[in-house]
């Protein structure tokens, strides 16, 4: 199976705010960043905006005021595995001391990508007005907060002499996409309603000028791999996540893992099992298939994504993005181009085993799966069993 990155995600730090592998659970990171490195398997990490009060860097932060500060109360904006505060990505000096943190603690160990999670920030209560950052409040300007914190590790990277920068954010503003922002959905629920929300976000996300998008593969929150309604969910977001801009597979499944130590992040349990082999064999099957469609898109997706950079031309779009002057295009809602080539059309329903499908007009389309060539400008009925998603190739 072909993989290009590995994850390391969040709590594997000794306390928020400290920016740094846990020696108690890695011993040697050196090692192992060179070990995958000579498999051809980037390293990402996860990086908090959150500090926590107890942490090595809490005091040093307060006293260089780079911690977003509340008008009243108790400057607590995060109480999740300890009371924790978000630093000031608004403030240059803060931006600048977290990249360095990162810097020593990961670049310089040959990491060269981060997921920058809770960017929108998250706050344990949504007292909008209450919280004041650097550059004002948060009610005049708290959109900017995932932008400004995207920008801290771009600058900071592209200071290092680094090309091609993309780092993973869970948020995004208007100008995200200047700081090399690949924009994920969130942590959302593992179901058919969600995963039709995801199919309207990720095109209207597109549509605003941020090209580049992905979704957790599955859903996040729940789902259990031995579940056969939830096999048949993940079979179909995950055929639907290779004609996505990014292909990424991520939840949190159930049941929960045993805790494993004591310290740092211990009491954060992991997930259970949600590799595509965890599925049982029907679904490997189906999971090895779209993933050598999506390895065999390689350099068509590249050219997709220098577009997009060059253009600020959406990865995926609606119909009517390529097909302006068909009247029908604009209200299909259920179907998207994946470029100029590909026209999808997910199953987004349980149970679903046929589907209509609009073919675009001034095109002939040939079926990805099979040998039908249709002409464009009209409707057909399509089987769509368990192993296929509906493709059309524009000819």
């Amino acid at each position: 199976l072909p993989i290009d990155l590995i994850v390391i995600d969040f709590f594997h730090w000794p306390l928020q705010g400290e920016w740094k592998f846990d020696p108690t659970y890695w011993p040697d990171p050196d090692a192992m960043v060179q070990e995958l490195k000579d498999m051809n398997i980037e390293l990402m990490v996860s990086i908090w905006p959150t500090v926590d009060r107890r942490c090595e860097n809490y005091e040093e932060m307060v006293e260089k005021g780079l911690l977003i500060r509340c008008d009243r109360g108790t400057r607590i904006s995060l109480d999740f595995e300890g009371n924790t505060v978000h630093f000031d990505a608004t403030n240059s000096e803060s931006r600048a001391y977290v990249w360095n943190k990162a810097k020593q603690n990961y670049f310089s160990k040959g990491i060269k990508t981060f997921w920058l999670d809770e960017a929108e920030p998250e706050y344990s209560i949504y007292h909008f007005d209450n919280w004041r950052y650097w550059q004002g409040s948060n009610v005049s300007i708290g959109n900017i907060y995932p932008k400004e914190y995207a920008r801290a590790f771009y600058e900071g990277q592209e200071a290092e002499g680094q090309k091609n920068i993309v780092n993973l954010l869970r948020c995004a503003w208007a100008g995200s996409q200047k700081y090399g922002a690949l924009v994920w959905s969130g942590d959302i629920a593992s179901s058919w309603y969600s995963l039709k929300n995801q199919f309207a976000a990720g095109l209207n996300m597109g549509m605003a000028g941020i090209s580049w998008w992905t979704t957790d593969i599955g859903g996040f929150h729940g789902g259990n791999p031995d579940d056969e309604a939830f096999r048949e969910l993940f079979t179909r977001w995950f055929q639907y996540g290779a004609f996505c801009p990014v292909m990424r597979l991520h939840g949190d499944r159930e049941p929960h893992q045993p805790q494993h130590g004591t310290t740092g992040g211990a009491t954060c349990l992991s997930g259970a099992p949600n590799e595509v082999w965890s599925y049982g064999p029907e679904v490997y099957e189906i999971c090895k298939k779209y993933m050598k469609i999506r390895e065999d898109m390689r350099d068509y997706t590249r050219s997709l994504m220098k577009e997009a950079h060059e253009n600020g031309s959406p990865v995926i779009r609606p119909i009517f993005y390529d097909f302006p002057k068909d009247k029908k295009a604009w209200s299909i809602e259920d179907q998207h181009m994946y470029g100029p080539k590909y026209l999808v059309a997910p199953i987004l329903n349980p149970g679903q085993r046929k589907r209509t499908v609009y073919l675009p007009a001034g095109a002939t389309w040939k079926a990805l799966d099979g040998d039908g060539v249709f002409n464009g400008g009209r409707e057909i009925e399509v089987d769509c069993p368990m192993e296929t998603m509906p493709v059309f190739v524009k000819q």
